[in-house]
């Protein structure tokens, strides 16, 4: 099984790259973490925003592999504790299905995008900033992973 983290936008700060990095590299091979980076539309005064947005979602799409579970990093998804993220984990590596997590621009994720998710989670009630939401998924991806291992690092109820 593997994890694709598909998000919107190139070029991060080298602190968001080296964070995710950390992380994903700590993944075990049979779950592995892959991040597949979309264009980002070009944003200007003049720019038709839902446009870009729908657009972006095209790319999105596009690079989901098939067959994959496709769930949507959206603000008004619901929310899951680590460890129910760690059951999902379970669920998902019992069934062999890859993972598809869609992370949107600026606005979000399109229209098609949440119609086509299997189901949309949120990280926080509070907004977080894109290149963040890559950081904060790898870090508790691995802490779900370290849960069903039994490793140390998650210090949980």
């Amino acid at each position: 099984m593997q994890i694709h983290l598909i998000a919107v936008g190139r070029k991060m700060p080298h602190w968001v790259d080296q964070a995710y990095d950390e992380y994903a590299r700590r993944m075990p091979r049979h779950c592995s973490l892959k991040l597949v980076e979309i264009n980002a539309g070009k944003r200007s005064r003049s720019a038709d925003v839902a446009r870009v947005n729908r657009e972006e979602g095209e790319r999105l799409l596009q690079a989901i592999p098939n067959g994959s579970r496709v769930i949507a990093l959206e603000r008004s998804g619901r929310e899951k504790s680590t460890e129910q993220l760690a059951l999902s984990m379970e669920k998902w590596l019992a069934g062999g299905q890859d993972v598809a997590l869609l992370v949107g621009g600026p606005e979000g994720l399109s229209e098609a995008c949440l119609e086509r998710a299997d189901e949309c989670w949120s990280l926080s009630k509070l907004t977080l900033a894109h290149p963040l939401v890559r950081v904060v998924l790898a870090e508790q991806l691995y802490r779900a992973w370290s849960i069903i291992a039994n490793l140390p690092y998650h210090r949980g109820d």
